[in-house]
C-alpha cells in the first residue's frame, strides 16, 4: 500500500506540474509573440512612408532649361547656342551639362534649309568688293571690337548657296554652330571671316577662284554665304 500510494503521489505532483507548465507557457508564448507582432507594425510603416516621401521629391525635382530665359551667366541664346557673359558661346546641350538641367522646353526642332536671298545670283551694287574679287554685304553690325586673325580659331553660323538658288549646306539647318581654324577653309572664306567682328553678320559672294575651284564633287561656281560670326578663339 504504502509503494502505491507513493506512486500515485508521484504521479499526481507530475500531473500539476505540467499543468503547471501549460498554465505559464501558453502564457509566456502570446506574450513573447505579441511583443514580436507589436514592434514591426509601429516602425515599419513609419519607415516606409518616410522612403517613400523622399522618392516622390526626388522624382519631381527637375532642372529646366529655356532659351527663352538664359540661366545665368548667359545672355541670349538662339540658333542652338547661347551667348556667354563677357564674350564666347555654348550649344544648348552644353548649357543644358553646365546647369545640370534635366529636359529642356521651347527649344526648336531641326530647321529646314534656309530659303535663298533675293540677290544670290550675284553681289549688289552696294557690296563692297575687295582687291581679290571677294563681294560682301553687312547684314547685322557686329560688336565693333577685336577682328579675327588668319591664325585664329573662329566659331560661326553658317549657310551656302549655289548662285542658282540651291542650298547646300548649313550649321542653322543642323542646329550647331561650326569651330574651325581661319587659315584651314578656303580663301574667300579665310579673307572674309577676317573683316568681321562678334556678332556681325555678313553675305559674301566668292568667286570660284576663291572657293572649290572647280574641285569634282564640290559646289560649282560663285558661292554665297550668310556667316555669322560668334566666337574668336
Amino acid at each position: 500500500m504504502t509503494k502505491e500510494i507513493l506512486k500515485v503521489g508521484f504521479i499526481s505532483m507530475a500531473l500539476m506540474g505540467c499543468q503547471a507548465v501549460d498554465k505559464d507557457g501558453p502564457s509566456t508564448s502570446k506574450s513573447t509573440a505579441a511583443s514580436t507582432q507589436s514592434t514591426p507594425s509601429k516602425e515599419a510603416p513609419k519607415t516606409a512612408g518616410k522612403t517613400t516621401t523622399k522618392s516622390v521629391k526626388a522624382a519631381k525635382k527637375e532642372v529646366v532649361f529655356d532659351p527663352r530665359n538664359p540661366p545665368p551667366g548667359f545672355t541670349t541664346c538662339h540658333r542652338n547656342h547661347c551667348h556667354r557673359v563677357g564674350g564666347g558661346v555654348a550649344s544648348y546641350q552644353q548649357v543644358m551639362q553646365e546647369i545640370g538641367a534635366t529636359k529642356s522646353i521651347n527649344v526648336p526642332k531641326r530647321k529646314p534649309m534656309p530659303k535663298a536671298p533675293a540677290d544670290v545670283a550675284g553681289p549688289p551694287a552696294d557690296a563692297q568688293v575687295t582687291a581679290s574679287g571677294l563681294a560682301s554685304k553687312v547684314l547685322k553690325k557686329g560688336d565693333g571690337g577685336k577682328r579675327p586673325q588668319l591664325t585664329d580659331v573662329v566659331t560661326v553660323h553658317y549657310t551656302g548657296w549655289q548662285t542658282n538658288g540651291k542650298g547646300f549646306d548649313s550649321s542653322v539647318a543642323r542646329g550647331k554652330p561650326a569651330t574651325f581654324p581661319l587659315n584651314r577653309v578656303i580663301a574667300g572664306w579665310s579673307e572674309g571671316v577676317q573683316l568681321m567682328t562678334i556678332g556681325e553678320e555678313r553675305r559674301f559672294w566668292i568667286p570660284e577662284n576663291l572657293a572649290y575651284k572647280g574641285r569634282q564633287g564640290a559646289p560649282q561656281g560663285m558661292l554665297v554665304f550668310d556667316v555669322e560670326l560668334l566666337e574668336i578663339k
